[in-house]
């Protein structure tokens, strides 16, 4: 009996015994027309970083030997099914225009089961995940297990055989990898002191950093922080913020974020060292999508903050967007938002479509600071009730043309000012980001309303021109009577203004470098403040404003890509509103002008 001796035998002729049994119970039991499906499938979703669904991507399935033998385009959205598979192990390749392609091999497919998969396609690191596995028609019936009850012949092939493999060498015991998809970005800049703004309209303390990881392929965590001395100061200064979100055959589930921010205010003016308070908020937001047909969607969400400084101030935002898709013919957007802006949708980030874009749009959240002012010694914080309806449609493959309009309701609005120290106090508050200070001006209404034309030159170069009107601030005389705030006030108000801006992206073939350029033109006797727009990606700028992206050469201890940026905004300084005070001269700046520049880590 020495064909027992080892264990490999042992398991050969038991699988041989079962497929014996299973053949002969078949004939006796089930008729032909009756025998369950002995094919499987394979589908999926297929979606960028942002969950977009992607049609058109192509789907490649190999055999195991590298061998194609099935190739599909994906629908409107973004799904596909190959089925009629004989079971055996398959490799999937994911492909689409502008993206990495993914690939994952080692798929088993089995009989009567479907393997469904999830594709996450980005410019860096695409990837596929197995979400589950459901089966279709199960292998075992009633009828099989009956038949295997009562044969004595295969009744010995029921029990489990330890070290048995499993089909296809793949053991369904083993578990997912905890951390995957991992990928993160740092940055390290600093600002030219002698410009106004030293970090231009946000608030980038010197150091930013932002990692993104999946968890055991379904629980998607990313975290963001910026540290660095707050200008004029000495003082430490951070910021961090968690996004929590969790994906799964269902589909994902809301995003909640958490921010918190601690800063210490620059000491200067009637702010000294001993007095310097520090300001500390705290965000909690939330955001979900419903999708109730093909055609129409709702994304919305609020956020609960409360900022500590001098007073403590809690306020709830509420904001939505309802889309209706009118296939070929375009899309209408309706979007609200009551309070803080929407920093979750970051649409008109000068990011975006950029790798690594959804790091790049969170540091841009975590910089944009709640504008906090001063009035009477008592602090507010600028709050703004906005409507928005837009139109937007694609011409052809590489044009994109837009429309929207508003109405914005906007309290205790806050605005750059660069005065004397000595005047304005108790209600001068030292801005974080620049050497100006904040004044608030006041509440006011303001409609508006924006076109915008976006259009792919070449693989190179891409052209957006903007142009609209909508309210600005304007002065009705520019000597006051005395150096009070109330007359300072009472001089401004609010009154439409007609605007253009041209923005140029061209991206170097060789060399990588990418330049962003743009100019902003308005009226530069008045201040308007910017928009920030729900449902569109364009932005009025002030000025001429100009951005450098540079990758560098790959160095051996260091892992990823290093990029060189560098960034000058409003270099012509338009849009300064000098106003005279007595034999004081003071300033209202819309966009402060700021230089600054940095090396981005990204891996």
């Amino acid at each position: 009996m020495r064909f027992w001796s080892t264990p490999q035998k042992k398991s050969l002729v038991y699988v041989c015994t079962l497929s014996a049994g299973l053949i002969a119970a078949s004939s006796q039991v089930l008729p032909a027309a009756t025998l369950p499906k002995l094919s499987g499938a394979i589908a999926g979703h297929v979606r960028n970083s942002s969950g977009i669904a992607q049609m058109g991507a192509t789907v490649a399935v190999y055999n195991r030997y590298e061998k194609l033998i099935r190739q599909v385009l994906t629908n409107d959205k973004g799904a596909f099914y190959l089925d009629g598979l004989s079971p055996d192990s398959y490799s999937v390749r994911v492909s689409l225009a502008s993206f990495v392609p993914a690939l994952k091999r080692g798929i088993a497919v089995q009989a009567g089961a479907d393997r469904v998969l999830n594709v996450n396609l980005t410019s860096i690191f695409s990837s596929i995940e197995l979400a589950y596995e459901a089966p279709s028609s199960a292998l075992m019936t009633d009828d099989w297990k009956w038949s295997l009850r009562t044969a004595l012949a295969t009744r010995p092939v029921l029990r489990a055989l330890p070290g048995m493999p499993t089909y296809g060498g793949v053991s369904t015991s083993k578990r997912a990898d905890m951390f995957t998809e991992t990928r993160g970005l740092v940055n390290v800049s600093a600002g030219d002191p002698s410009s106004m703004g030293s970090n231009g309209t946000q608030t980038d303390l010197g150091t930013a950093f932002a990692l993104a990881t999946s968890i055991y392929g379904r629980n998607e965590v990313q975290l963001s922080g910026n540290l660095g001395l707050v200008p004029n100061a000495a003082l430490p200064a951070a910021g961090f913020r968690s996004t929590y979100k969790r994906v799964g055959p269902q589909g994902a589930s809301p995003t909640i974020t958490v921010t918190a921010r601690q800063l210490y205010m620059p000491t200067r003016g009637a702010f000294q060292q001993s007095q310097a308070p520090a300001m500390r908020t705290l965000s909690v937001s939330s955001v979900d999508k419903v999708e109730f047909s093909d055609r129409l969607s709702l994304d919305y969400g609020f956020s609960l903050d409360s900022v500590a400084f001098v007073d403590r101030l809690n306020y709830f935002s509420p904001f939505a967007k309802l889309s209706y898709s009118l296939g070929d013919l375009g899309l209408v957007q309706f979007g609200y938002s009551s309070g803080a802006p929407a920093a979750e949708w970051m649409q008109n980030s000068a990011t975006e479509g950029a790798s690594n874009a959804e790091l790049r749009r969170d540091l841009a959240a975590l910089a944009l600071l709640p504008r906090v002012s001063l009035r009477n010694g008592r602090a507010n914080v600028q709050r703004s009730q906005n409507l928005e309806i837009s139109y937007q449609r694609e011409v052809g493959k590489k044009t994109t043309v837009s429309a929207a309009a508003f109405r914005e309701n906007m309290r205790n609005a806050a605005v750059n000012l660069d005065a004397p120290s000595d005047i304005y106090t108790g209600d001068a508050l030292p801005d974080f980001g620049s050497r100006a200070a904040m004044f608030n001006v006041g509440n006011f209404d303001r409609t508006g309303f924006m076109g915008a034309v976006s259009h792919r030159v070449t693989d190179q170069l891409e052209v957006l021109f903007a142009a609209g009107r909508g309210g600005a601030v304007t002065a009705v005389r520019r000597d006051l009577a005395d150096e009070s705030a109330q007359t300072l006030r009472s001089v401004l108000k609010a009154q439409n203004r007609s605007w253009a801006s041209l923005r140029l992206v061209y991206t170097t073939p060789r060399a990588g470098t990418k330049l962003t350029s743009s100019y902003g033109w308005t009226d530069y006797t008045a201040m308007m403040p910017g928009h920030l727009f729900l449902t569109q990606k364009a932005l009025p700028e002030t000025g001429w404003n100009l951005s450098v992206r540079q990758p560098l050469p790959a160095i051996g201890l260091v892992p990823g890509r290093i990029e060189l940026t560098g960034e000058a905004r409003n270099m012509l300084a338009q849009g300064y509103m000098p106003l005279q005070a007595g034999s004081r001269r003071i300033l209202l700046i819309q966009s402060p002008r700021a230089l600054r520049g940095g090396l981005s880590f990204i891996f």
